[in-house]
């Protein structure tokens, strides 16, 4: 069934859109419907890696050709990024040449947005990894951030500040490894900002994504590391991020430090905090399930206090991965490419052990003990889903398969608050 939301409801939500440009996911006050919205249009190939809203539109970035309409009627070439309106799913003219994938976004001040990723030009100009666009689909010249060889995998604008990880090593010349501050006007680099992230006997440093708390005090970064600030912290790290400084904080765990299947140099794919900042969750692949180590899981872990922390819960899937998270406050929504929760004792061989509970691709778990909730939406695996969007309105999906709760919806769609 199409659904429509309110005008009162569009009004309030694109106030808090447009006051909080940078938030992540926001408060829910209930999960949402297991019924996709029919409005949202199509990705006909490819990957969807990475969503941002900004004011009344959605950007969409990843590796894909085509796009459609949400009837299929109407077919419109664009190539790893594109966008549409949050609340008719009305593709946008929004079309600029972005010559690889886009793996990260953010939306910025004024009508703008930041892209990350694997590119080398962007309308015909070098600029390789970011870059800052108009709704309009012009590069802002005025921000010159590039990297010099590697690709940018999450960012995340707080103010005049943007904050960027990925595999870079070097931005504008200035050595960073893989986590960075630029000023979110000219890109440059925040020189007093180093996280000195260093992972010795891997092939590189990789930070593969990071959240900011709410409270933009505390950052938690995991990847391919292993020091932090001259310090072991082995996949994770928390620094405060408040001051003009990366200062490494003693919140550490040791949670990953045993090795998953042979060949990951990490096996952390995504960290979201929860809305009030009092805790983050941790989705991970690994492909070695087990009940006593962390691969193939999501884990929630307590911001407060110092020193060791063990997760207060872990979600265990029993052997397939988890890519992404998104945390509500009413529940945690996990993607990837599993077919069960509540199954620590199952594998990929023997199959669901005692209690597990289906929930292909999509689910959601409870955010106080990790146990899977009734919401059970489905969608076709695939590799998985690579990005969560909370917003006013709901749930924004994006992945790299066109089945979503029981219905056609190509690599993207939205499950509306009921």
């Amino acid at each position: 069934m199409r659904r429509r939301l309110l005008a009162a409801a569009t009004v309030v939500a694109a106030a808090v859109a447009c006051a909080h440009p940078a938030a992540a996911d926001m408060a829910h006050s209930t999960v949402v419907s297991p019924n996709p919205v029919d409005f949202t249009p199509h990705v006909l190939d490819g990957t969807v890696w990475s969503m941002a809203v900004v004011g009344d539109t959605v950007v969409v970035g990843g590796a894909f050709t085509k796009v459609a309409d949400a009837g299929r009627r109407t077919t419109f070439a664009r190539k790893n990024i594109f966008a549409y309106g949050l609340r008719d799913g009305a593709v946008r003219t929004f079309a600029p040449q972005v010559d690889g994938a886009v793996y990260s976004l953010a939306s910025g001040s004024d009508g703008t947005v930041y892209a990350g990723g694997a590119f080398k030009t962007v309308n015909g100009t070098t600029q390789r990894g970011l870059t800052k666009l108009t709704l309009g689909g012009q590069r802002v010249s005025a921000f010159g951030a590039r990297i010099a060889w590697g690709d940018v995998r999450a960012l995340q604008a707080r103010g005049s500040r943007l904050y960027a990880s990925g595999t870079f090593q070097a931005i504008n010349g200035v050595n960073r490894a893989g986590l960075a501050r630029l000023s979110a006007t000219t890109g440059a680099v925040d020189t007093g900002f180093d996280t000195k992230l260093s992972a010795p006997g891997l092939t590189r440093t990789r930070v593969e994504h990071f959240d900011i708390s709410p409270d933009g005090r505390k950052l938690v970064a995991v990847g391919a590391l292993l020091r932090a600030s001259g310090y072991d912290r082995t996949q994770i790290a928390m620094f405060d991020v408040a001051g003009p400084s990366a200062l490494l904080t003693s919140w550490y765990t040791d949670a990953y430090k045993p090795q998953c299947m042979k060949g990951f140099d990490t096996y952390l794919r995504q960290v979201k905090f929860s809305p009030d900042g009092s805790y983050f969750v941790v989705a991970a692949t690994g492909r070695a399930s087990s009940p006593d180590r962390l691969c193939d899981s999501a884990a929630r872990f307590e911001v407060a206090g110092s020193g060791r922390h063990n997760p207060t819960w872990v979600q265990r899937t029993g052997g397939d991965s988890l890519y992404a998270v998104a945390v509500t406050g009413s529940a945690v929504y996990l993607g990837g490419h599993q077919r069960y929760f509540d199954n620590p004792h199952g594998t990929d061989a023997k199959g669901p052990g005692p209690g597990a509970v289906s929930r292909v691709g999509i689910g959601a778990v409870s955010p106080s003990t990790g146990r899977a909730l009734s919401w059970n939406p489905t969608r076709k695996r695939g590799v998985g889903v690579r990005v969560f969007v909370a917003t006013p309105e709901g749930l924004l999906v994006g992945s790299d398969t066109d089945q979503l709760g029981r219905e056609y919806h190509g690599r993207i769609g939205m499950f509306p608050l009921r």
